[in-house]
């Protein structure tokens, strides 16, 4: 995976830098795992606008991604590598011994005519997905279940992993993107390897209307708005705005949020540093 930099040809271009794409082998995508998405312009059911600064934007269908990774001891054919505008990472289209075709988060070195497969006793190789039971200590992973049979909810974005570090009875020490340490059990499943797309957060959108182009609208400040709309605004002249706060006058620096009677607390053996 590349990054390309533009001439500055144009104002755009000047400091534009944007991936070369040149791990992508084709440009259709399977029509058999597509559906729609409307979208919404951040209003709910009633028209009210519920989150701001959205709206815009290119048609985009949906990929349907296999997270479960369930077909256990079918081997499968990587077909293709592609682009997928709902993610920040790359997708494999898989093609199974029995013939079903699913998309698959594509992990970092994946190529095609490659051969994964899933399920209990096989090899930890890139990926594999096996129980966190079978992976060798320090292993590098992602795509992780929180409860077994649930699907892989955390480190799916470009160029994240996480490390397992040690087992404890029923439960595997895994190390997140974030650096916190927090236990798994180990029937959860993860995949070997870690997500494609490692230079995502090298890339320079150049201009205002790439972001357009993805359905963000212009974002305003809250130190330029009046007192009425923000606890940070009004003033005479260019005010800072006093502590930082979000518009609901919650601080933005050091103020914890996370319930502290959380049942998932028990579980995170280090927090992420701050």
């Amino acid at each position: 995976m590349a990054l390309k930099k533009y001439k500055p040809v144009t104002p755009g271009q000047r400091f534009k830098v944007i991936s070369a794409f040149d791990d992508i082998t084709t440009n259709k995508p399977e029509k058999s795992l597509l559906c729609p998405t409307p979208r919404t312009g951040g209003r709910n059911n009633s028209g009210k606008m519920t989150i701001r600064y959205r709206g815009g934007g290119h048609k985009k269908m949906y990929r349907f991604i296999d997270f479960k990774r369930e077909k256990d001891g079918i081997p499968a054919t990587v077909k293709t590598i592609e682009y997928d505008p709902n993610r920040s990472a790359r997708i494999a289209l898989v093609s199974y011994a029995d013939g079903e075709k699913r998309y698959i988060l594509a992990p970092h070195g994946l190529k095609v005519g490659q051969q994964i497969i899933s399920g209990t006793g096989v090899a930890p190789e890139v990926g594999n997905t096996l129980p966190l039971g079978e992976i060798p200590f320090g292993s590098i992973i992602h795509n992780i279940e929180l409860r077994p049979g649930q699907g892989g909810k955390m480190v799916r974005s470009a160029g994240s992993y996480a490390q397992l570090m040690s087992r404890e009875g029923k439960y595997a020490n895994i190390k997140m993107p974030s650096g916190e340490t927090r236990m798994i059990l180990c029937a959860c499943r993860a995949t070997v390897g870690m997500v494609s797309n490692i230079d995502h957060s090298l890339e320079v959108s150049g201009k205002a209307g790439r972001s357009r182009w993805l359905g963000r609208r212009p974002r305003v400040r809250g130190v330029v708005m009046n007192p009425v709309d923000h606890p940070m605004g009004g003033g005479e002249g260019r005010a800072s705005g006093g502590q930082p706060r979000s518009r609901k006058g919650l601080p933005s620096r050091g103020y914890k949020t996370r319930d502290r009677k959380k049942n998932s607390s028990q579980y995170i053996i280090e927090r992420r540093k701050k």
